[in-house]
């Protein structure tokens, strides 16, 4: 069997009220404390990743950082990758299957709607909307089971471990 474990991640709380790009919008603290408790989780839970793909985004870095940073992991597993920025489901899968053979688990930080989209295109099974109709608030971390080559995956073909929102980790 050659499963492999997906984790997708979606950047922090970041700052709304600022005017500046997009692309430059920081975290708030707030989503800083967020991305380290995910991080310390994910630490708990033995999911530490092989790799990590991010948007280059500056909310997405800092999440992918604080999260590698809490769990003990050198930052230089974060790979920057554009295409996750304003990315569409195909595109998020294309990067995906890029990822090397020897990674066995795979982190993707990015945004919405496109990595909520992803989810929903990746697992078997129908999901059900949270009352708040967001399956993937900011820092929230899916987990998904996926046995094949990374060059394979495809619609349809994963399974749904574990959807972990941070405020359910805040005590």
């Amino acid at each position: 069997m050659n499963t492999k474990s997906l984790l997708l991640l979606r950047h922090a709380k970041s700052v709304q009220d600022i005017e500046v790009d997009d692309w430059l919008r920081p975290l708030k603290k707030k989503g800083i404390q967020a991305a380290k408790t995910m991080g310390h989780w994910m630490l708990e839970q033995q999911l530490q990743p092989d790799l990590i793909i991010s948007s280059p985004a500056k909310r997405t870095m800092c999440t992918a950082k604080k999260v590698c940073k809490a769990m003990g992991l050198d930052t230089s597993i974060i790979q920057q990758d554009e295409r996750v920025y304003n990315a569409t489901v195909e595109l998020l899968t294309q990067v995906l299957q890029e990822c090397p053979a020897t990674a066995k688990r795979v982190l993707l930080v990015g945004h919405n709607p496109a990595l909520e989209d992803l989810l929903i295109e990746l697992v078997q099974q129908p999901m059900d909307l949270p009352d708040d109709g967001k399956i993937m608030p900011t820092a929230a971390l899916a987990q998904l089971q996926y046995t094949g080559a990374w060059s394979k995956l495809a619609s349809h073909k994963a399974t749904l471990v574990a959807l972990t929102r941070v405020k359910t980790l805040l005590h």
